[in-house]
């Protein structure tokens, strides 16, 4: 390898490794996601609070959808304080938040509509920071297949 590829390499490689201030932020922030997608997102649909079953009523889909959303927001606060899935965790609940933007438009006029767009933004900074847990994922799951 010439120099400048090994000096292009480590400037990639150091990229990717969060600084400790960093990773402790991204951890905190992490487990706050992981706390709102548990407790106050997932909780009321997976007991079917009437206020979730209200709004799932609305959307026209009845009680099976909103069980199938909870369990996967569930699903996702679990993966997003396990560090291996962090990142897979983050793009998935980010796939939900474009389906929550585009539900909260559609079935009901837009409020609440910049809320999902907040917590997609939030996600994409956990996804961006812990990208190289993808990648380690991936090798992983290769390695076994």
């Amino acid at each position: 390898m010439s120099p400048t590829t090994l000096a292009a390499a480590s400037a990639s490689a150091s990229a990717a490794i969060p600084n400790p201030r960093t990773h402790l932020a991204v951890r905190t922030l992490q487990i706050v996601l992981a706390l709102f997608f548990a407790i106050a997102s997932a909780a009321p649909k997976l007991v079917g609070h009437s206020s979730a079953a209200e709004g799932f009523d609305r959307i026209g889909y009845g009680d099976w959808y909103m069980y199938l959303v909870g369990g996967l927001e569930l699903a996702g606060a679990i993966a997003l304080v396990i560090p291996m899935l962090s990142g897979v965790a983050a793009l998935a609940l980010m796939g939900l938040m474009v389906g929550a933007f585009v539900t909260q438009l559609t079935a009901f006029d837009g409020r609440n509509a910049l809320t999902p767009v907040i917590f997609f933004a939030v996600l994409a900074v956990v996804a961006v920071v812990r990208r190289r847990h993808n990648a380690e994922l991936v090798a992983r799951l290769r390695r076994r297949a």
